[in-house]
């Protein structure tokens, strides 16, 4: 059994806290110092005959999820980059074509990234129900059952009990996001469960499906797997070739058409985490139903979320509510309202404005920057640079750079001079001078970096050298 976790969602109604450049399944919450990603992979260990996972990702965050399978100690058997978004089915059917080279019976157990399950024994029991079901030839889905009548997710009607197998069922229909009134009714009939978007089968039968139902995508990631480069730890598909893939899920594209669909009940208090309120009812909470992250003052306030990054936060007579701190963006909401965020994005991205996809802290592959300060023709920076990483051999047109070492050694080349700094130490950048900063310790580098000149943009750097393949 081979987990396929897909990791290309962008989290925007977790916004300011997920955002496209580092999205929610990244992220870390109240009561765990794990990611999301790395939840999502932990709760597998006790599973039998486990292979090593497929991770599916856009290339943006291709670093982020090694850097993070790093930290937990997992090695990825693949990490799967898609040039373009394209939904669940052909990312899925990448994954079972890679999948059958090895094995033609190997079963893909189907994951997002950014679910939360608390119980994870009724999960593994789930999978072990679906795993009987898959060796027989069914595509199997796990569904939830409702506790409320939900308008965000998507439904399915459970037909007959499946023998010998508890809490199994044959599949009448999928339905899409129901309004209110029929969502109350499904509810009460006792018969739907939400869809989770997990899944588990043959990787051969999902392709014998997939053939017959959306052959399309199946020839398109057939060439975008065949045409693809193994670039060190990762597998890039061909753009042109995956770009063609029609924009499926795998509920649209085989599950809705298929005659062996089959649903596993699951009652492991799975969230998919898709907005603010959903967060807050999943999340361990205080004596007065609330949820404090960081440096949080609260009076006569009850059942809220409350998260501050950066300054202190206090409410005072207010229920119900969402306040998160970031360092560049406050978000306040109720709980009701608070699947209309993804709003406020789209308002962000009509503006061009970057907090619509970028947080102040911006990760790279060698570490990451925060941007301290900015005014006209200045930007004040703090980089860190991880031990034994550099950036990338640079140059700028428009700009000149300071750079002193607060914590740490860095190795430094301008043009053809190459010299050691260490704390307190510094040196000066001239506009169009080619350089390159390196981390040759064993901790975390620190430096702060002065930007001045007419133009302080992120596309005034012209890559000359980059030993993680950026252009």
């Amino acid at each position: 059994m081979i987990p396929v976790i897909l990791s290309g969602g962008s989290g925007t109604r977790l916004w300011p806290l997920s955002r496209q450049s580092y999205p929610k399944q990244f992220l870390s919450f109240a009561d765990t110092d794990k990611s999301m990603l790395q939840e999502t992979l932990l709760r597998l260990e006790g599973l039998s005959n486990l292979e090593a996972p497929y991770m599916v990702c856009n290339n943006e965050h291709r670093f982020l999820i090694a850097e993070q399978l790093r930290a937990i100690e997992c090695q990825a058997a693949k990490i799967i980059l898609e040039p373009v978004a394209r939904n669940t089915a052909p990312a899925v059917a990448v994954a079972a074509l890679e999948a059958i080279k090895a094995d033609k019976d190997a079963l893909l157990l189907v994951l997002s990234a950014d679910h939360v399950i608390k119980n994870v024994a009724a999960f593994h029991q789930a999978i072990a129900k679906a795993e009987q079901l898959a060796r027989d030839n069914y595509l199997v889905t796990f569904g939830i059952s409702p506790d409320k009548p939900e308008t965000g997710y998507g439904y399915i009607l459970r037909d007959q009990t499946i023998a010998n197998i508890t809490q199994a069922y044959t599949i009448e229909r999928f339905v899409e996001k129901p309004d209110l009134a029929t969502a109350e009714r499904y509810v009460a009939s006792g018969e739907y469960y939400w869809n989770s978007g997990m899944f588990l089968f043959k990787a051969s039968r999902y392709l014998e499906e997939l053939e017959k139902y959306a052959p399309e995508i199946l020839c398109q990631s057939q060439q975008s797997l065949q045409h693809s480069e193994q670039d060190e730890d990762f597998l890039r598909l061909n753009k042109t070739a995956f770009q063609a893939c029609p924009d499926d899920s795998i509920d649209y594209a085989v599950m809705e058409n298929t005659d062996t669909a089959s649903v596993v009940h699951l009652d492991a208090q799975w969230s998919d985490v898709g907005a603010w309120a959903a967060l807050w009812e999943v999340l361990d909470k205080d004596e007065k139903g609330n949820i404090i992250e960081g440096d949080v003052l609260l009076h006569e306030t009850h059942n809220a979320y409350v998260h501050s990054d950066h300054k202190l936060v206090s409410v005072v007579g207010l229920d119900d509510v969402i306040v998160i701190e970031t360092p560049d963006a406050i978000l306040v909401t109720s709980k009701q309202q608070a699947q209309h965020v993804k709003e406020i994005v789209t308002q962000l991205k009509e503006k061009g404005r970057k907090e619509a996809t970028q947080h102040r802290k911006v990760y790279r592959p060698w570490g990451h920057y925060d941007c301290l300060d900015a005014g006209d023709r200045y930007q004040v920076k703090r980089i860190v640079v991880q031990p034994d990483h550099r950036l990338s051999t640079q140059q700028h047109h428009h700009r000149a750079e300071h750079w002193v070492v607060v914590k740490g050694t860095a190795k430094v080349t301008i043009n053809e001079k190459t010299f050691l700094l260490t704390e307190n130490q510094s040196t000066y950048i001239p506009v169009g001078d080619i350089h390159s900063l390196e981390n040759p310790g064993k901790f975390p580098l620190e430096i702060i970096e002065v930007q001045s000149g007419s133009y302080l943009g992120e596309d005034d750097i012209v890559r000359i050298g980059d030993v993680y393949g950026r252009t």
